[in-house]
């Protein structure tokens, strides 16, 4: 009887270790190289979660990221309250990332388009009416603030993926990726 051969699908220790540094920076970049005020956060955790959607696509970059935002809520909250609906949102942003960026050999059309659908349903609508759940502010006063700050961090987003995706050593782990993974 010959072997038979296995396509592998599954992920690998590898894409786990890949998966978990970048979890793991996506906590330092969004808990502690933040600007925070008490409606808006800035943060660079966006970088390591579409790395992780071009990577692995929606489903485990979405799952990475919604439990990203509960391991950083749980172990390093800095005052903020618990809500699901910021979970919700990190799920919704990574898998987003995952859809438009997985094998798309770094379009910068797909980048565009991720960001700003992100930045207009997860960012300015979703977590608006997250914040307004919880500290029962007016939208009228939230949403004019959320618009500009994500019209103006909106380019540095696509630039700064554009940059990041398109570096040597991520290739090489894109091109290796996806030939484990087919």
């Amino acid at each position: 009887m010959g072997k038979l051969k296995q396509k592998r699908t599954g992920l690998t220790t590898q894409h786990l270790t890949v998966v978990g540094l970048l979890m793991a920076m996506d906590i330092i970049l969004t808990r502690f190289v933040a600007i925070q005020t008490p409606f808006t956060r800035i943060t660079f955790g966006f970088l390591p979660s579409a790395v992780m959607g071009a990577l692995y696509g929606p489903w485990i970059a979405g799952t990475a990221g919604a439990l990203t935002d509960l391991i950083g809520i749980f172990l390093f909250n800095r005052g903020a309250p618990f809500f699901i609906g910021f979970t919700v949102s990190a799920f919704l942003g990574s898998a987003i990332y995952g859809l438009f960026l997985h094998r798309k050999q770094n379009n910068l059309f797909s980048i565009i388009a991720a960001v700003l659908v992100i930045s207009i349903f997860v960012n300015i609508l979703l977590n608006t009416v997250w914040l307004v759940m919880i500290y029962g502010e007016a939208w009228r006063v939230i949403l004019p603030a959320r618009i500009l700050q994500n019209a103006i961090i909106a380019p540095v987003r696509v630039i700064l993926i554009h940059f990041v995706l398109n570096q040597r050593t991520l290739k090489k782990l894109f091109q290796k990726n996806s030939t484990a993974t087919r």
